[in-house]
């Protein structure tokens, strides 16, 4: 069905409905990504998790890890450069960036062994599961 088409200032709805729906695309887990956070890949085995983040442009430096609650926030911020004597910029158009996505962890993880690598621009965080620990059973003799 074809809807008409109205200039943005008809549609004052507009942004609240783009808005909403960006949000259930992203609850569901959509392929789509908005905004400027960095893409994401988590696996799932049965030792755990193996999330993978694309961090272009930034060393392992400038990243940061943080657990808190069942959280982990993965962050960065990095500075650019300034300029050198006797150098001008004709444009600039950026002087900073930065990131923050966090993710909430199943209490099936166990939080102590997270560890992280960077490698090529991709921060590599392996997140192993508990090791269930079953209660022993004892045989009982009838005497």
């Amino acid at each position: 069905m074809n809807y008409p088409t109205f200039p943005t200032r008809f549609r004052p709805f507009s942004g609240i409905l783009d808005q909403f729906f960006s949000n259930i695309d992203q609850i569901q887990g959509s392929d789509e990504h908005f905004g400027l956070a960095p893409r994401v890949n988590i696996t799932e085995n049965g030792d755990g998790f193996k999330l993978e983040m694309q961090a272009p442009g930034y060393d392992k430096e400038d990243l940061k890890l943080n657990l808190e609650n069942d959280v982990l926030t993965i962050s960065a911020e990095k500075e650019h450069e300034e300029l050198k004597e006797n150098e001008r910029y004709t444009r600039r158009e950026f002087s900073q960036s930065s990131f923050s996505r966090s993710f909430r962890l199943p209490q099936t993880v166990d939080a102590e062994k997270i560890s992280a690598e960077h490698v090529n621009g991709v921060l590599k965080v392996s997140i192993p599961k508990k090791v269930e620990v079953k209660p022993a059973t004892k045989q009982i003799n009838i005497g």
